[in-house]
């Protein structure tokens, strides 16, 4: 069963939007489940079964193309929401980068809960706009931006999207931020439409300018926070 109380998410959530008994009428068909880096919880062309919150970790959205690669399509944060309420089958899959914890619902139960509370559809409502408004900045970001630019774009999400966890910022240099990427360099170019070449030709780059630091593969030091927004765009 899970537990509204506890958790980390609850102020930034979708379930954010209801009082204490809602809370508690949710919580009694929610379960929480951990998951291990690799492991799906949703699958590309199936039903839609279920539907949950993020907890922790950070999971991807993924599809196969034709030709059998894997894209990746969207990642998802704590207080993000996975899988499609009301029907329908699911147009990607959701797989764990990293290990994960969800807070996961029936979707038919879920579906019934949201009819009886309007104030969890409004919230849906905006966390679906919202998600329309970054999925048509992610189409800016690929089809106009240069690789330098995408880079630069890429890492700042990371910063905002993982404050708290994932990211750290040095209380000494409030310019800094320590980051830990949930991505390999190959899924890091998945998802910008880049070659590993060419991904890796750009950290070493920003590490020449100064702007970054790379203590290990999946350890980024942002020395100059404000540069990398700049050339962010």
């Amino acid at each position: 069963m899970a537990s509204c109380d506890l958790c980390v998410v609850r102020n930034r959530a979708i379930c954010a939007a209801l009082d204490a008994g809602e809370l508690a009428a949710l919580n009694a068909i929610g379960r929480t489940r951990n998951l291990d880096a690799g492991e799906s919880i949703i699958w590309e062309g199936e039903d839609s079964v279920l539907v949950a919150n993020v907890i922790d970790g950070v999971l991807k959205l993924s599809t196969n193309t034709e030709d059998g690669r894997e894209q990746i399509v969207g990642v998802v944060y704590p207080s993000d929401f996975i899988g499609r309420p009301f029907g329908g089958t699911t147009g990607h899959g959701v797989t764990a980068l990293t290990e994960a914890k969800v807070c996961v619902f029936s979707r038919r139960d879920f579906d019934a809960f949201a009819r009886e509370h309007p104030a969890l559809e409004h919230k849906l409502l905006e966390r679906t706009l919202g998600e329309l408004d970054r999925t048509r900045r992610w189409m800016l970001l690929l089809g106009r931006k240069s690789a330098a630019e995408k880079m630069a774009s890429f890492l700042v999400e990371m910063v905002e999207r993982l404050a708290g966890s994932g990211c750290r910022i040095d209380r000494d240099r409030p310019n800094q931020r320590m980051l830990t990427l949930p991505f390999s360099r190959q899924q890091i170019a998945d998802v910008l439409g880049l070659t590993i070449e060419t991904v890796s030709r750009q950290f070493t780059r920003l590490r020449q300018e100064g702007v970054i630091d790379l203590p290990s593969r999946r350890e980024v030091t942002i020395l100059d926070y404000e540069a990398l927004v700049a050339e962010a765009g």
